[in-house]
């Protein structure tokens, strides 16, 4: 029995994706100059991880990105894959949405539950604030005042 009690709440995932696409310009400030950019985190612990951002795509007013996190087993649990996203950002109404995930892409505004991919009804919600609480806690954690380019 397919169950499909979820509704999606436009204006609240429009403003998570809008809040995303400043929170992308606020730790990106060259995305418009640079196909590529790496910057570390300052977390406790082992070696300092990274967050790698490289263009894919640019067109007159969208800008496909992919966000990849990258560290040594200590930053992550040895069972656990680093997060891996690819964005799309609009740069006409200012909004970053979550293109794909770990690999799977094509994401519904809902799903009836359960599906085949069992997928949750609001899979596509749940990773725009993913996305967002990413961003935030590499704001949030600070980031290198002097990011590199990647090959440096």
């Amino acid at each position: 029995m397919a169950l499909s009690s979820y509704r999606v709440d436009l204006s609240r995932h429009m403003a998570e994706c809008d809040a995303n696409y400043q929170r992308l310009l606020i730790l990106l400030p060259t995305l418009f100059d640079e196909d590529a950019r790496r910057l570390r985190l300052r977390l406790p612990g082992a070696k300092a991880p990274e967050l790698r951002f490289v263009v894919e795509e640019r067109a007159p007013y969208t800008t496909t990105l992919t966000v990849q996190f990258k560290g040594g087993a200590s930053a992550w649990h040895p069972l656990v894959r680093p997060p891996a996203l690819r964005l799309r950002l609009y740069h006409d109404c200012q909004t970053a949405e979550v293109l794909a995930y770990q690999g799977q892409d094509r994401f519904e505004a809902r799903y009836a539950y359960p599906n085949r991919q069992m997928r949750l009804p609001d899979e596509k919600a749940q990773l725009n604030t993913f996305l967002g609480e990413y961003l935030s806690l590499c704001l949030a954690q600070g980031i290198d005042a002097e990011p590199l380019p990647l090959g440096v």
